[in-house]
């Protein structure tokens, strides 16, 4: 699963098939039908390859809020790296003994939160959901293969809005570097992971 995640993270998820794979390991295709039968149970082992790199913290540590922000930044971690088959976690969290670790401590700090089953199944399918959409829209892509043009692009993107009426438009001007791009990413995680939790928090005040 290793070779499918980074041929994801150079190429992009469209260029992971079964042959694809069978010319990176210099083997014919129907060697790798022996693992796969389809390209949708290759997908199945990207995701639960993502889901097992997640490393829980140890529990006790921390108020509930605080340790649900932990759960989150690990689920974080593990799939930060590879934005191209990020999407494809969620579907195998309630299908795979990592991904049933990873919910069963998400829903079990949320009751400890005061949140009954069904909203806490409700909260932490859209906390975790919200972590994978981070990283798929991360404003600064991890793949790096062409930089050079990624930048070009940013910089006709912030000139579009740069050029935009400051009498109609004052905010979104003097925001635009930070609309298009994002100077610090581990601060920019680091805060949607707090508005998270906070707004978590929030719900259960309410």
């Amino acid at each position: 699963m290793a070779s499918a995640v980074s041929l994801a993270d150079a190429e992009g998820l469209d260029a992971v098939t079964i042959r694809r794979l069978a010319q990176e390991h210099g083997v014919t295709p129907m060697a790798m039908y022996w693992h796969f039968n389809d390209k949708d149970a290759l997908l199945d082992g990207i995701a639960e390859f993502l889901v097992a790199a997640v490393r829980l913290p140890e529990p006790g540590v921390g108020g509930w809020d605080e340790q649900l922000g932990d759960v989150l930044r690990a689920f974080l971690a593990a799939i930060q790296p590879h934005p191209a088959v990020a999407g494809l976690a969620l579907k195998r969290i309630l299908a795979s003994e990592p991904g049933l670790a990873l919910a069963e401590r998400a829903l079990t700090l949320l009751e400890e939160g005061g949140f009954a089953p069904a909203r806490a199944a409700q909260i932490g399918r859209y906390l975790l959901c919200a972590v994978i959409t981070l990283v798929t829209s991360d404003p600064n892509p991890h793949n790096a293969a062409d930089a050079e043009a990624r930048e070009e692009i940013f910089r006709h993107k912030r000139a579009a809005l740069e050029v935009l009426s400051p009498t109609r438009y004052p905010h979104v001007v003097a925001a635009a570097p930070a609309l298009v791009g994002c100077a610090d990413p581990d601060d920019y995680f680091a805060l949607n992971i707090d508005l998270l939790v906070q707004g978590t928090r929030g719900v259960r005040r309410t």
